[in-house]
């Protein structure tokens, strides 16, 4: 749905939600600047290719890019000039602790505090990042005030509009979303934001500031338990000899009292750069505030114990060559950045198991940005690791880990030997026929 409204819009941060969120903008009639200080990333949406490995993104861009309505550039200053909202979604990692790093933030918020300055029109700053509440009103309105000299919600707006966008299916979501929030400075911000989704299905709140903070948080932590408690589920299920997905069949039929579907079937141990990150934060904020948080506070435990079974599996099996299908957190991304499938690849190399890995949307070639900082850090020796041959990989392994539901794993697998131990993460097509041979292992059916 193209709409015929020019609004300029700076996009800051060219990653997975500001890569998605600039093409959609542009698709529905914005005039887009997508803002990176990744030299890399903004060459190749120059050129109309994206950055980011996503469903239908590659097109989209390439038309907005087509189209004019979609440019690029690495100067905020000439971004913030030439558009009425600044949109703002730079990462914000965590510590171990929890605590939020906020040093992308505040290097944007600077840019654009500066540029403000040399304005005499009215102007939207919009944070899309995912902050812990109150970091907007404390330390990121205070620096735009003193940059700019002038006072939000009288001179420039401000918003907090956190995004609800799932690696894989994140094109689909912004169209298609389940809310749109928006934390605004004042009613005249609000209007303005929320006119960027006009006839966009899905309830549209206008709250405080604070609240549109915490929103994300309380998302992605209840995600979070629904993944390790169904983990523990079909942990359980596993060791009684039961199929979890035939009981979680039954749990999830009940609608009136039981939640939705999602996250609710068992699987292998959930990453990505937002669900550890933002349990961190939430338990980082009740120790902050004294307060006590035990299920919270187990989230991280659950997982890291769902991830050491797949470890242990392969350690009992007994023998030391291994095929990985999947390094990616999820299917159809190539997001790396917390995948437990690299924690696991790093423990079985780390004990001296022979490991080959497989996957089709990681090459390091054309890496860049945050992946390929990622994979330098975590795994250096990955281009040893790393073939693009799904069949040496398959031929290599006496233990074969299926991580991935890509159609052609699933296809290469079922070639394997009857002596191939294959130990599967995410539950094969035909797993129910495979459960009846010996040399195979769910994780948690």
């Amino acid at each position: 749905m193209t709409h015929q409204f020019r609004i300029g819009v700076g996009v800051f941060g060219l990653g997975y939600v500001g890569c998605v969120s600039a093409a959609c903008l542009a698709l529905r009639g914005c005039q887009v600047i997508g803002v990176d200080v990744n030299a890399d990333k903004v060459d190749m949406l120059g050129r109309g290719v994206a950055p980011i490995l996503e469903e239908r993104i590659g097109e989209l861009a390439a038309e907005a890019v087509a189209a004019g309505t979609l440019t690029v550039t690495t100067k905020a200053r000439h971004a913030v000039a030439r558009s009425d909202i600044s949109l703002i979604c730079v990462g914000t990692p965590s510590t171990p602790t929890g605590e939020l790093t906020t040093a992308f933030l505040e290097q944007v918020t600077a840019e654009i505090g500066v540029a403000l300055a040399e304005m005499d029109r009215w102007h939207v700053v919009v944070y899309r990042s995912t902050m812990l509440p109150g970091t907007c009103e404390s330390l990121l309105i205070p620096m735009l005030e003193q940059l700019s000299g002038k006072r939000a919600g009288v001179d420039f707006g401000v918003c907090v509009n956190p995004e609800f966008l799932r690696e894989g299916t994140s094109v689909k979501d912004f169209f298609d979303p389940p809310k749109t929030v928006v934390g605004a400075s004042d009613s005249r911000t609000a209007e303005t934001v929320m006119a960027l989704y006009e006839d966009l299905p899905g309830p549209r709140y206008v709250v405080p500031i604070s609240v549109a903070e915490m929103t994300k948080y309380v998302d992605n932590s209840f995600h979070a338990l629904k993944v390790a408690f169904a983990n523990e589920i079909g942990a359980i299920c596993a060791s009684l000899g039961l199929d979890s997905h035939d009981v979680m069949d039954i749990f999830l039929a009940d609608t009136k009292l039981n939640l939705g579907s999602a996250y609710l079937r068992p699987g292998f141990a959930f990453g990505g750069s937002c669900l550890p990150k933002d349990v961190r934060a939430l338990n980082h904020i009740a120790r902050h505030n004294i307060v006590d948080t035990p299920l919270l506070g187990n989230l991280l435990r659950s997982n890291e114990s769902h991830l050491q079974r797949a470890v242990d599996l392969v350690i009992a099996d007994g023998r030391r060559k291994v095929g990985i299908f999947g390094l990616a957190f999820k299917t159809g991304t190539d997001d790396l950045r917390e995948s437990p499938l690299v924690e696991l690849a790093e423990r079985l190399i780390g004990k001296g198991f022979d490991v080959r890995i497989f996957d089709a949307n990681v090459a390091l070639s054309r890496l860049v940005g945050a992946n390929r900082t990622y994979i330098s850090q975590r795994l250096p020796h990955i281009g040893r690791l790393l073939s693009d041959d799904i069949d040496a990989v398959l031929g290599h392994g006496e233990i074969l880990i299926v991580g991935t539901c890509a159609s052609e794993v699933s296809e290469a697998v079922a070639r394997c030997s009857p002596d191939q131990r294959v130990i599967d993460l995410v539950r094969l097509p035909d797993a129910r026929k495979w459960r009846d041979r010996e040399s195979y292992t769910g994780i948690a059916w």
